[in-house]
């Protein structure tokens, strides 16, 4: 259900109203195969403030931006009716709305894990009678509702770790009977179910109690999803298609914590273990138990970052364990293609036992962008191709060794999105197309050194949404027109 368009009488409704957005492309107007794509751009160097949710200087404090078939899921509290579920068309629609208060009241029904499946939004949230419980929005009042009162009591954590595959949402759920296992809905009661029992019985440290491995981390590749949970006294790293059959690829005692998976395309699938001495391993597996294997172990912070470019794993670590004598200990980039020896550090950005930190990895135009400090001209954006050779500081934004400090990278339809912070401006908002000339700063939010602090860039529809804080109205929905090609005239 396209809601933005089915509804156009409710327009004048207010709350819970369905809202047109303006000029979303057609199926006619996408490129086809044989096509070149099409190319977005800004509209302006300006953005705007959509609507003073919560009038006054604290702000709603939008978060959890979340993408609809045709507009944008975010949670807000306008102090009137609690933290609750929001929707906005952008710039060229009918507004930003209160889906529903779903906990009637100044109190919160705290909406959380916003996740999209199809034209159906799920989450979950506790509207103060069933405690915290799957719901599922189509961005009307009418089409927000409880999916199913899996636990009687309201009191239970309720479920967690949505995940999105094959068209439905997966996650982790504890009725009275089975203990905390894997879950399954398509948004309606019936079809809402356990997957498997993956811990049948009673708990080992609790007879009399249902057993629950406790599904978590969910995180899915094209061809099935993985989840770390625990049977007795192990934890193991699962493998699932979905339907009852979920196998282990990663199995240890109970004390390991398995985090940080990282899918690299349709390949093999990175994650981390920390062995109960706060410092991790890097693995790899290809779906299996014998194809699963320690790549390298990392002393000191985790290695983090983990991002998949050209079939690699690119990642911020420290020297590892065993490395040549004399090797530099800093936080530098690495990357792994699978192997031991293909596990390496790619360059030391910072020269010697100085750190340069890599961070906010995102790949855009099949390229490596992060912020890095060289020790010379502060923390600034940096470019990689995957080679040690063609990665280069991509523009010094705040000569000295200050540095514009990026954060917030993001990369949509070609353009990149981040913050910085310059001297006489503050923290605003920045973007590039990829190259240094088309480097530019948005204009000003908060004037002057002030910092309007942007974050949570996602695109939907015609427009680029964020957060930030003007110095006036608190941090609010903000968005940039964004349009393909020639549309901005339109």
């Amino acid at each position: 259900m396209r809601y933005w368009r089915a509804l156009p009488a409710l327009l004048a409704l207010g709350t819970g109203c369905a809202l047109p957005l303006d000029d979303e492309p057609t199926a006619s107007e996408q490129p086809s195969s044989l096509e070149a794509p099409l190319t977005w751009e800004p509209c302006t160097t300006r953005a705007r403030l959509l609507k003073d949710i919560a009038p006054g200087a604290p702000g709603s404090e939008p978060e959890s931006l979340v993408r609809g078939e045709d507009g944008l899921f975010f949670t807000a509290d306008d102090g009137t009716h609690g933290r609750e579920l929001w929707v906005s068309s952008g710039t060229g629609g009918a507004g930003s709305f209160l889906v529903k208060d779903i906990r009637p009241g100044l109190d919160s029904a705290e909406p959380n894990e916003l996740t999209r499946v199809g034209d159906k939004l799920f989450f979950t949230a506790d509207d103060g009678t069933h405690g915290r419980e799957l719901w599922v929005s189509d961005g009307t009042a009418t089409g927000t509702f409880l999916v199913k009162d899996i636990h009687a009591s309201p009191l239970e954590l309720g479920p967690s770790g949505l995940v999105e595959f094959n068209g439905r949402v997966y996650f982790a759920a504890e009725d009275e009977v089975n203990g905390r296992e894997l879950w399954v809905s398509d948004g309606t009661a019936s079809g809402t179910f356990m997957v498997e029992d993956l811990y049948p019985g009673d708990d080992i440290f609790s007879p009399g109690t249902p057993g629950s491995s406790s599904p978590r981390r969910m995180t899915r590749t094209p061809e099935a999803f993985y989840f770390v949970a625990n049977v007795g006294r192990r934890v193991k790293l699962w493998r699932s298609e979905g339907v009852p059959g979920a196998t282990p690829v990663f199995d240890a005692v109970e004390d390991n914590v398995v985090f940080n998976m990282t899918p690299v395309g349709s390949g093999p699938l990175f994650f981390l273990v920390d062995n109960d001495e706060g410092e991790a391993s890097l693995w790899v597996t290809r779906g299996t138990l014998a194809s699963t294997r320690e790549l390298r172990f990392f002393p000191g912070a985790y290695p983090h970052d983990m991002t998949a470019l050209n079939g690699k794993l690119y990642f911020s670590a420290g020297r590892a364990r065993g490395g040549l004598e004399g090797d530099p200990a800093g936080e530098e980039l690495w990357v792994s293609d699978g192997s031991v020896s293909g596990t390496r550090r790619l360059k030391d950005i910072h020269p010697g036992p100085g750190d340069s930190r890599p961070g906010s990895l995102r790949v855009m135009n099949r390229k490596l962008f992060f912020a890095a400090d060289d020790g010379v001209r502060g923390r600034e954006l940096w470019v990689s191709d995957g080679t040690s050779g063609g990665t280069r500081l991509f523009k010094d934004l705040e000569p000295g060794a200050a540095g514009s400090l990026p954060t917030e990278l993001v990369p949509i339809e070609g353009t990149l999105f981040f913050s910085a912070e310059t001297s006489g401006r503050g923290r605003e908002a920045w973007l590039s197309d990829g190259t240094a000339g088309g480097t530019r700063a948005l204009t000003e939010i908060a004037p002057g050194a002030a910092s309007a602090s942007p974050s949570g860039f996602i695109r939907s529809g015609w427009d680029v949404f964020f957060t930030a804080d003007d110095g006036t109205h608190g941090r609010e929905l903000w968005a940039l027109p964004f349009r393909p090609e020639d549309r901005c005239s339109r």
